[in-house]
């Protein structure tokens, strides 16, 4: 799924109106599993000045980015995560891990080629998915508008839980580059 998406549907599930540590806990754990791929990417584009295929065919599949990928996209270790905040009933830590996990669940069955090895340590095992998010050759054209629709009802979720226009602002800015990010996969993939 887009990283978008992942953050609405984070704040959907797992956000509180009269605990703001929870909401922005599970916007970040929302955003953590892809967030290693942002700043390797961004920094190797435009820093390092490395042109997008070498960074996109190459880098992407490289032991080291696929080894940071790993970390940050395991079932294990966001559930270990999970089991510590249950443990210490920390309900921003629920909300952290509970947002990191909803993230790389829907992950995992909507990768084709590009997956991670979601049981890292234990495996390096990487599903490859008939279904993608992103590519059009494995159904994509379906799943957009099933993910779209997914984010707007999410959308309508956060209106009816925050009546203030702060967080209403940040659904709507996240909804616009969802439909905004989901466009150019189909246009460009």
């Amino acid at each position: 799924m887009n990283t978008p998406a992942h953050l609405i549907l984070g704040l959907a599930v797992f956000s509180r109106k009269v605990e703001p540590k929870v909401t922005k806990a599970s916007a970040i754990g929302a955003l953590l599993p892809d967030l290693s791929l942002y700043v390797m990417a961004g920094v190797s584009l435009m820093i390092l000045q490395i042109p997008p295929n070498v960074v996109f065919d190459q880098l992407y599949f490289s032991n080291a980015w696929q080894t940071v990928f790993a970390i940050d996209n395991s079932f294990l270790l966001w559930g270990l995560v999970l089991a510590f905040a249950l443990w210490w009933k920390t309900q921003a830590g629920i909300a952290f891990a509970g947002a990191g996990l909803l993230h790389i669940a829907l992950d995992f069955p909507l990768h084709h080629d590009d997956g991670r090895p979601h049981f890292w340590p234990a495996s390096d095992w990487v599903f490859e998915s008939p279904v993608s998010y992103w590519d059009k050759a494995h159904h994509a054209l379906w799943v957009q508008p099933v993910e779209a629709l997914m984010v707007l009802i999410c959308v309508i979720v956060l209106f009816r839980r925050f009546p203030r226009w702060p967080m209403r602002i940040v659904a709507l800015v996240l909804l616009g580059i969802e439909l905004m990010v989901a466009r150019s996969w189909l246009m460009f993939f």
